[in-house]
């Protein structure tokens, strides 16, 4: 059966798509940690993110490196934190997370509530930075 992440790829589970190529996709998370939370993830279903062969896990830094750069223009951050835990869905991923303090990326922390306009509009301004 297909994870979440690949469902989401195919278009078959809605998502907040921020940028994409022919090998990863780019999409806000639904819980995010703070306004502008993005996923990246290969569209090769892969559980692990160490399992991916070398040249593709370095691509997809390199492609995350583009996404993170047009969160940092589409949202207000000192930074955009990087995390990798692997344990939630079973499709290797990192997340990216806009930070004005270390203290943003905790995971104790209370989650952002925003509405479905507020995430199109996140969304559409990550999406166009990335591709400016």
């Amino acid at each position: 059966m297909a994870t979440i992440f690949s469902r989401i790829i195919s278009g078959e589970i809605p998502s907040y798509r921020v940028a994409e190529d022919d090998r990863f996709f780019a999409f806000l998370d639904i819980n995010p940690m703070q306004a502008g939370h993005t996923l990246v993830v290969p569209k090769q279903e892969t559980d692990y993110l160490f399992d991916l062969d070398d040249a593709l896990l370095a691509d997809m830094m390199l492609f995350a490196k583009r996404v993170a750069k047009a969160i940092e223009k589409a949202v207000e951050c000192r930074r955009v934190g990087v995390m990798v835990i692997g344990l939630e869905v079973p499709h290797a991923h990192i997340h990216l997370i806009p930070i004005q303090q270390e203290g943003d990326m905790s995971l104790a922390r209370k989650r952002v509530e925003l509405t479905d306009e507020e995430f199109q509009q996140i969304a559409l301004r990550i999406e166009a930075a990335f591709d400016a």
